[in-house]
């Protein structure tokens, strides 16, 4: 390994930006607190929680059964 590197030349990762992509949600209070005190046990953000919970219902193709009365 090399005492010093030079990343004078390096240049950003152009797919960084695509990654993640920021929206605004509005979810009920009780729901936060749920995904927050979920964070407080496993010592994951609340945010990437959510994320995980959304991305393995878009995987498994969950479908939300709604009856309205």
């Amino acid at each position: 390994m090399r005492k010093e590197y030079d990343f004078t030349a390096a240049r950003k990762n152009p797919y960084a930006a695509q990654l993640k992509k920021p929206v605004t949600i509005r979810l009920d209070q009780d729901a936060v607190t749920y995904f927050k005190s979920l964070a407080d046990e496993t010592g994951i953000p609340y945010q990437s929680l959510i994320n995980l919970y959304l991305r393995d219902c878009a995987a498994s193709k969950k479908k939300i059964n709604l009856a309205w009365a």
